[in-house]
């Protein structure tokens, strides 16, 4: 009967299914004891990382895990049920204005329907349903921004990549009133996006692209509190040379380690306090095993 309900669900959605796809129920998450990691005060909590030379675990849109999906609930709580990380996610917005969890301009690649995210409705976008990384559609449906929050709240801290066609202000104003500006990190690739949401919302923190002592003089000269900034290094060769200076600043740094075989130790070395990764699970292995400390030192920080 489950099954005749979810079939009737997605030929009623905005974007039909493919008539050959197979339905998976994929639950919530993986088995295991889950993991949290919810500081309460997010710029002492970085300031901890650089200071005990520690280094935090992003999990890159998630996290990736066979038979999930990317910037969903369900690939966030099977990365917390063995990885203590902050969740790196990405805010599209819908035609009528509703904030939701996708990476892509159109839905194609991760759910069974076809278009732009900006020319659906939320209920249109919502009666989606997601594919997993083998092409299987799932039971389950693309979330809003808001329900990721809520979901969040006493487990992580999403870290908040606003795409194209979506304004500061409007994530700002969702976060609020969500009652999660606490616990939210802005992503932005620029000295001027940085500025401007710290204007928006001067208490954020925010991960922003910084290439030199130049940028952190302009964002202290247009008001930005430097406590509140992560400096994004990008996913190339390792800056050590940048890395020591940001710290010598009291500025974090944040390192995008995608490749298949990461350093996560050198990272580790050169003053990088957050690490990016596909693969939480094995950074975590890694990281914990290469701090030389009894215990997971980010975990240590949030307390």
């Amino acid at each position: 009967m489950k099954r005749v309900l979810l079939a009737a669900a997605l030929m009623l959605a905005a974007c039909d299914a493919p008539p050959n796809d197979a339905i998976v129920d994929v639950g919530g998450g993986r088995p295991g004891d889950p993991a949290t990691l919810t500081p309460a005060n997010l710029p002492a909590f970085f300031d901890c990382l650089r200071e005990q030379n520690a280094t935090l675990i992003s999990a890159h849109r998630g996290g990736r895990h066979d038979g999930l999906t990317e910037n969903s609930i369900e690939n966030f709580e099977a990365t917390l049920a063995h990885t203590p990380a902050f969740m790196e996610t990405d805010i599209g917005r819908t035609r009528d204005g509703v904030l939701v969890l996708m990476h892509d301009d159109t839905v194609d690649r991760t759910t069974n329907g076809s278009g732009d995210v900006s020319s659906m409705t939320a209920a249109q976008f919502q009666a989606l349903r997601l594919r997993d990384y083998q092409g299987n559609v799932l039971a389950t449906s693309p979330p809003t921004l808001r329900q990721a929050l809520d979901w969040a709240d006493g487990k992580t801290v999403l870290e908040l990549d606003v795409k194209r066609g979506v304004s500061y202000e409007d994530v700002a104003r969702e976060v609020e009133a969500a009652g999660a500006m606490d616990r939210v990190i802005f992503i932005t690739y620029s000295v001027d996006g940085a500025s401007r949401i710290a204007s928006i919302a001067p208490h954020a923190m925010i991960y922003t692209t910084v290439r030199s002592v130049h940028d952190l003089d302009t964002l202290e000269r247009r008001g930005a509190e430097l406590s509140n900034i992560v400096a994004w290094l990008g996913d190339g060769a390792l800056d050590d040379g940048l890395a020591t200076m940001l710290n010598a600043r009291g500025v974090e740094a944040r390192q995008g380690l995608f490749e298949r075989y990461p350093d996560f130790a050198a990272a580790m070395s050169a003053g990088v306090q957050s690490v990016s990764v596909n693969d939480p699970e094995a950074a975590y292995r890694a990281i914990d095993a290469a701090d030389g400390r009894d215990g997971y030192a980010a975990t240590q920080c949030a307390r």
